[in-house]
């Protein structure tokens, strides 16, 4: 029987070799009719820790690496653009840079405020 290969999105990072993948699909609900999104959740051995969180990923079926993992991941389909705001401040606050924050000022696009009568 050949292995199982599938797409989805790394949905945790935070253990050494491992990411959890969530495998997103639609299913007809069997009374209404109605479309249910669904997932699958697959604990996956990175063995060189190359995909991060956010990215899409393929993987394949495999034997039992762990009490949970049974994929293995073949490539990283596309990195994620999302960035983390709070992590980007933290990391220049700690290396002593200024954070400086704009403010927006007026948004009505007005350039003088209306005269007091």
């Amino acid at each position: 029987m050949p292995k199982r290969v599938a797409v989805g999105r790394v949905t945790s990072d935070k253990m050494a070799k491992t990411r959890v993948v969530e495998i997103p699909r639609k299913v007809r609900h069997p009374k209404y009719g109605k479309f249910i999104r669904q997932r699958t959740v697959c604990y996956v051995h990175d063995e060189n820790n190359e995909s991060g969180l956010g990215d899409t990923v393929k993987i394949v079926e495999s034997h039992p690496v762990s009490k949970k993992k049974r994929w293995m991941l073949v490539e990283v389909v596309e990195k994620s653009r999302e960035v983390d705001v709070a992590a980007m401040r933290a990391a220049r606050k700690q290396s002593g840079e200024e954070v400086e924050v704009e403010d927006a000022g007026d948004t009505t696009g007005a350039d003088t405020e209306p005269a007091v009568e």
